[in-house]
């Protein structure tokens, strides 16, 4: 293969997530008297939103599951609490090494994405803190509302490829924290699948999934691509 494109996820792989989003999505049933389990929403991250909010539906209010107005009232709860932490949240900030890895990677001639199970809104907000939105180390960004599914179908990483003229997913490397980015980057037909510890699995969890590397850090990831052109 010829590495020419490497997809990130955003949070808990890029970027830092300390629980706040489990916190959220979690508020967000409490605001329908439903009361989730914080594993419940770990095992639904990545998801695009409103596919994890039915999910955690059917397991505890199965009643519920096919009342479009109810999940989308949950959406729309979790969606504004998001968007208000981002703006506010005086730590919001890069995980170790992602800017310079993105960096880096251009300088090898590697373009550079990011996708996410989030809504065009909310990553806006994160971009805009972050300085994100005109980074010159950053090629395109693609949300899981901007295609028909979201993780784990292929649909962000072949939007990706298609805006940035990348013919064969084997050149392309995926990089996410959870168990459905993992089988996003398979179905996808990527050349390697990486997952990172840093986000809401552990290295023992994400074994299940059988990724082609499990790294602890994003600096890491140069080894393996530098490797892989050798």
């Amino acid at each position: 293969m010829q590495i020419k494109l490497v997809v990130f996820d955003i949070a808990g792989t890029t970027v830092a997530d300390r629980g706040n989003i489990n916190e959220s999505f979690r508020n967000a049933f409490l605001s329908a008297n439903i009361i989730v389990d914080a594993a419940d929403v770990d095992a639904v991250m990545g998801y695009r939103k409103i596919e994890a909010i039915k999910l955690i539906i059917k397991k505890y209010k199965p009643e519920l599951s096919e009342e479009e107005h109810s999940i989308n009232e949950i959406h729309s709860v979790f969606e504004h609490n998001m968007i208000e932490f981002y703006e506010e949240d005086k730590k919001l900030e890069p995980l170790p090494f992602a800017e310079s890895v993105f960096q880096s990677l251009q300088e090898r001639g590697i373009k550079v994405a990011l996708n996410t199970g989030f809504t065009r809104s909310i990553t806006d907000t994160i971009l805009k803190r972050l300085g994100w939105q005109n980074n010159p180390f950053i090629d395109t960004v693609v949300c899981s509302d901007e295609v028909q599914e979201g993780r784990p179908h292929p649909f962000m990483i072949q939007s990706i490829m298609q805006q940035l003229g990348i013919e064969h997913a084997a050149d392309v490397v995926k990089v996410g924290d959870t168990e459905v980015d993992v089988k996003e980057g398979r179905n996808a037909g990527c050349g390697i699948v990486v997952a990172v510890t840093t986000g809401a699995y552990l290295r023992e969890q994400l074994n299940h999934y059988h990724p082609d590397y499990i790294i602890n850090s994003l600096s890491d990831l140069l080894l393996i691509i530098d490797k892989t052109k050798l």
